[in-house]
């Protein structure tokens, strides 16, 4: 993994008279508060000062963040320093409003001390420093953190009224909005013939879940901490009558997705096409993978007698995948996995991928294509910094093909997506390898993707598992094992949110019929499992906002099309226990 040369480090003059340290418990003498830290823990010796210092280990896809959020003054210079020690230690802050700022070290035998500058912008009021490590690289020490800078102070007055309203893209079930920024401001509301529908802190915001054919109006109100303006000037508009590009429109309201082991066994046992409950109204057959890495050509196996007794023949196979689809159920080829990495890297490749899934579709008569492209297939080249724009061969073949499979089977064809969170949500803190190199290239590299294809998009399902944790729209990191993670998760693809902290470009929300939560069937699928329990409140949370924890969520979302699970075969394995949950869940 390519790291960024470390430059020196801006160092401000002589405090002024008036700078305070923003920075809470800077020193980590009274313990981890208020930091927010993955893994990291205080110890008595090595320290820089006083008696205590950080030390965090990375593990796995955890780089060991901690991380808090304070208050600062709009259009103010800060010091951000630590002293650290240990091998690729960063320091930085994001939220600035301006440019995110952050300094490294490859190696720190003995404390030394790291320190960069930011201005904020003109609207902000806080923003998050952090340090971490660097995955699989040892355990790092903190101590000394301090923000130097005007005091944060306090709003006394509400902002004034949102102008500039306008309406962008509509759709059959959905309004796009934008308006000019409000000094002062630290949000905005949007309200929906005369009813709040939505939050959010930048100055765009779709409003989703509409009907067809029919006229609303829209205001907007600009919120601090010293309450909310007065409402914005009204704007209509008239949605156009229904119809769905991406192939959902037959199935049900609320659909469960899962994952059926068709080209491999492993412990949780081999299960027939024709033995899979009706409860699955979408069936991702696991999985087609390339000849090569870069071929493009993608072959579909089923499992042999050998590796799955009791595995049907290819007629019965067909027959049930008939079956199915007589039903209502849609029966998608999934592309990838965890071993199956592709890369289309030329235009060779892709046009490879195109026919080569064809085959797989006509032969047996599905219905689409689920892609579930992990690993090394997806990452962005360096330069490559606009998910709107994209320019890394990869990315762009992969739309190419898919926008030719979408062309060529025409509006029913389903197309689905599986990204793990690093990926997607990810994108939030980071995309690519950032505009001066030394991220993970990998890092939001779907969110392109997602971007272009989202009229064709039938469900997008984000792997909630196997999750290092994740900052969502709180500013705050979430982990994996309970509701509060698959909440901040998708409250994320429900409004959208600032790509890499670019208030200016913003991945916009996908619809609620568009969104469904991948979460491990058991214990066995995957790390990252949730008790039923849990996976209630999710959705209590999310489409009817009650049963919350401490995350805010930005809107309610009964439109919410379902969830997706790894796999079948485990939740037969567990006694249908994911089944039974949704079934008692939507009836």
């Amino acid at each position: 993994m390519a790291l960024a040369v470390p430059g020196s480090a801006a160092l401000s003059s002589a405090a002024r008279a008036a700078d305070a340290d923003a920075a809470v418990n800077g020193g980590f003498e009274s313990g981890l508060s208020p930091w927010t830290c993955t893994a990291g823990t205080t110890v008595t010796s090595p320290v820089h000062g006083g008696a205590s210092a950080l030390k965090a280990t990375p593990e796995g896809s955890d780089n060991a963040q901690c991380a808090q959020t304070v208050s600062v003054r709009p259009n103010s210079q800060y010091t951000l320093a630590a002293w650290v020690r240990g091998s690729y230690v960063y320091l930085g802050a994001s939220g600035t409003g301006t440019t995110d700022v952050s300094t490294w070290t490859q190696s720190a035998p003995d404390w030394q001390k790291l320190a960069t500058t930011f201005t904020t912008g003109a609207d902000t009021t806080k923003v998050t420093i952090y340090t971490h490590g660097w995955y699989g690289t040892g355990a790092y020490y903190a101590d000394d953190v301090s923000l130097v800078g005007p005091g944060g102070g306090t709003t006394t007055q509400p902002p004034t009224v949102p102008t500039g309203l306008k309406t962008g893209t509509v759709t059959a079930t959905s309004v796009a909005l934008s308006w000019t920024p409000v000094t002062g401001a630290t949000g905005y509301a949007v309200y929906r013939d005369g009813v709040k529908v939505q939050t959010v802190s930048g100055t765009s915001a779709t409003v989703n879940g509409l009907n067809p054919s029919t006229a609303y109006s829209f205001q907007v109100t600009a919120t601090n901490d010293a309450g909310e303006s007065a409402p914005s000037a009204t704007v209509t508009a008239t949605t156009p009558a229904g119809g769905d590009g991406g192939g959902a429109a037959d199935l049900p309201a609320h659909a469960l997705v899962g994952y059926l082991h068709a080209s491999f066994a492993n412990g949780s046992g081999y299960t027939r096409m024709a033995d899979v409950p009706d409860s699955w109204d979408v069936i991702d057959l696991a999985f087609g993978e390339p000849t090569s890495v870069t071929s493009g050509d993608i072959r579909f196996n089923r499992c042999p007698v050998s590796e799955c007794p009791g595995v049907e023949s290819d007629a019965d196979f067909k027959a049930a995948i008939k079956a199915k689809q007589a039903a209502g159920k849609k029966v998608l080829i999934s592309i990838g996995g965890q071993n199956g990495q592709v890369q289309l890297t030329t235009t060779a490749a892709r046009d490879a991928f195109v026919s080569s899934v064809s085959r797989i579709i006509d032969q047996y008569g599905l219905d689409g294509l689920d892609i579930d492209f992990e690993g090394h297939s997806l990452s962005l080249n360096t330069g490559d910094t606009d998910f709107k724009n994209p320019t890394t061969p990869v990315i762009v073949n992969l739309i190419s093909a898919l926008k030719t499979l979408k062309a060529k089977y025409g509006t029913s064809f389903v197309l689905t997506m599986a990204p793990e969170t690093f990926f997607v949500q990810n994108g939030y803190q980071f995309y690519g390898s950032g505009k001066w190199g030394g991220q993970d290239p990998r890092c939001g590299a779907y969110l392109p993707v997602i971007h272009a294809l989202r009229d064709d998009l039938t469900l997008l399902h984000v792997q909630d598992y196997n999750s290092g944790p994740i900052m969502g729209l709180d500013n705050q990191y979430h982990s994996m094992g309970g509701a509060d993670f698959h909440i901040a998760m998708t409250d994320m693809l429900l409004t959208g949110f600032p790509v890499a902290g670019d208030a200016g470009n913003v991945f916009p929300p996908l619809r609620p019929d568009q969104v469904a939560i991948g979460m491990p069937a058991s214990v066995n699928a995957g790390n990252g499992y949730v008790a039923p329990a849990e996976v209630t409140k999710t959705l209590d949370c999310l489409t009817k906002k009650t049963n919350c924890g401490s995350y805010p969520t930005h809107g309610t979302w009964p439109a919410l099309r379902g969830l997706m699970t790894w796999s079948v075969n485990w939740d037969r394995f567990a006694g249908w226990e994911f089944q039974r949950t949704f079934d008692s869940y939507f009836g």
